[in-house]
């Protein structure tokens, strides 16, 4: 099944990488423009998470959705809610 992953980089010092996003996908995750928007909104998370991680050098970084919730983003002309993980 196709995947669409998003890791930390792998660094000697630091060991595995850390995976923000593992997902399988679907044709049906870009049928509609909802949907797509969806799966794109899920990887912008998980690269903005994964930045994160490496500017920290943590072991365990601060996931989008363990922060503060952000003000709903405009995407292709609407606006969009962050869904609850």
């Amino acid at each position: 099944m196709p995947r669409i992953m998003v890791t930390t980089e792998v660094r000697p010092s630091q060991g595995e990488p850390t995976v923000l996003l593992d997902e399988q996908v679907h044709s049906v995750h870009l049928s509609t423009r909802h949907a797509s928007t969806q799966l794109i909104e899920r990887i912008a998370w998980a690269i903005v998470d994964a930045e994160h991680a490496e500017a920290k050098g943590a072991d365990k970084p601060v996931l989008a959705r363990d922060r503060a919730p952000a003000r709903p983003r405009a995407i292709g002309g609407r606006r969009t809610q962050r869904l609850a993980a």
